[in-house]
Order: structure tokens, then sequence, then C-alpha cells
């Protein structure tokens, strides 16, 4: 089951940037804390960043100081800022709830290449 709608993703050069969006069907009104996924090639869905509804954040070892998750609550939108891309955060990224995920979307490819 897909409740959120994400957009963003594509390719990008080691050290680049790029913004993925996040944006709430109504049916997750009231369910607040949202979070990023990944799943690099071959492997499992990984948690990147988590935000609560008091915007406290968490990130991955792998991705803090690099990333950032945030929310826009007007227009009920989370986003992730990810910044110094590299080779290695090539994978497909998915938001969803947390701790328990909703069904998940196809997710936005994001390739960090030359």
């Amino acid at each position: 089951q897909v409740q959120l709608t994400e957009s963003g993703g594509g390719l990008v050069h080691p050290g680049g940037s790029l913004t993925l969006s996040c944006a709430d069907s109504p049916s997750l009104v009231g369910i607040y804390t949202r979070a990023w996924y990944r799943r690099p090639p071959g492997q499992n869905h990984e948690l990147v960043a988590v935000i609560t509804s008091n915007d406290y954040t968490v990130y991955a070892d792998s991705v803090k100081g690099r990333f950032t998750i945030s929310r826009d609550a007007a227009k009920n939108t989370v986003y992730l800022r990810m910044n110094n891309l590299k080779p290695w955060d090539t994978a497909g990224y998915y938001c969803n709830t947390y701790p328990a995920p909703q069904g998940w979307s196809q997710g936005l490819q994001v390739t960090v290449s030359w």
C-alpha cells in the first residue's frame, strides 16, 4: 500500500547535491514520524534518516553530516537534502513511516557517478 508520494532522484556527480521530497496522503494525517530508507543494489532496505513530530532527527552513521531530513508542515511534505554525495550512496530511496513502514513504493533512483 503506497500512501506517500516521492519526487526527485536522478544522476548526480560525486560531490554533488540532491533533494528528495515526500508528500503525505490524506490517510496519513495524525501519523507524524517519517523516515527515508534506501536499498542499494542487491541489498535490503536500510534506514537513512528519521524525523519526528517534534522535528527531532536521527541519522545513519553512513550519512551523518551529509544528509539533512526536514519537514514543511504546511505542505505535509518531508525532504531529504543530500550533500557531498558519494558513489556508495547509489540506491533506490524510499520515504515511509517509522518504526512500522507501510507498503513500499517503487522508490526514487539516485545514482552517484561520472
